[in-house]
């Protein structure tokens, strides 16, 4: 990683500097956490939910709270992220859970019903659901939990199956693993964001706050005129 990491941390390092008032609330929901990495997982297949290439060189792993807003205005520039980059199989985007329940009471429900969809429909159902929670919540807590079966029909899934993965409580160790593990790589509030090269975190890339567009385009440039991309492989 030393021939990529000095380019990468210059950006990178300007980035925060930019976006420091994340940490005074502005561009993200603040939690718990320590500000340095103690461990970062990389991509697990059959753990996590990716979108692109799983044989990505590079890898955005996002931790979120789908009740956050900052997390809803991310959602879309990774999106956006994806249709850049994804048809060439040179970035993938994994979701993890980081619901901040001290301020959003709902989000570990609703990461749970994330969870529950992907049980049935693997990463395409996982999206498309939370695709459709950001879309229906006004965010910060605002989601009528009622609405989680209708969105799980909506997106094509069994409502019936679903609901009984949520009766169950089938995910939430799931998702309390997940914010336990946010922690220790270092999320003090959502979004938190690492970039990830063949499974190794760039140095200075962890990412605090919303990022814009231009910043992320900004950030995986430099990652990638360092890298080899593989040839893209079919998502889950």
């Amino acid at each position: 990683m030393n021939n990529y990491a000095l380019p990468v941390t210059i950006v990178v390092a300007g980035l925060l500097i930019a976006g420091a008032v994340f940490w005074a609330g502005r561009s993200g929901d603040t939690g718990g956490g320590g500000q340095q990495p103690e461990t970062v997982r990389p991509y697990q297949a059959g753990t996590d939910y990716i979108l692109g290439n799983p044989q990505a060189s590079v890898v955005v792993i996002e931790y979120a709270d789908l009740e956050c807003p900052y997390c809803k205005d991310f959602h879309t520039t990774m999106h956006q992220v994806m249709d850049f980059y994804g048809e060439q199989g040179q970035v993938a985007w994994v979701f993890r859970h980081f619901p901040l329940a001290q301020i959003h009471s709902k989000a570990p429900q609703e990461a749970a019903a994330a969870e529950c969809a992907g049980a049935q429909g693997g990463s395409s159902a996982f999206f498309r659901f939370i695709d459709r929670v950001y879309e229906v919540s006004p965010g910060s807590n605002g989601l009528d939990l009622a609405q989680l079966p209708v969105i799980a029909g909506a997106v094509g899934l069994d409502v019936n199956a679903f609901n009984q993965c949520m009766q169950n409580g089938t995910y939430a160790k799931k998702v309390a693993d997940s914010y336990q593990e946010a922690l220790k790589a270092g999320g003090k509030g959502t979004p938190y964001v690492l970039i990830m090269v063949n499974g190794q975190l760039v140095p200075g890339g962890n990412l605090s706050g919303a990022q814009s567009y231009a910043d992320m385009r900004a950030i995986l440039d430099a990652v990638l005129a360092q890298v080899a991309t593989p040839s893209p492989t079919p998502t889950q």
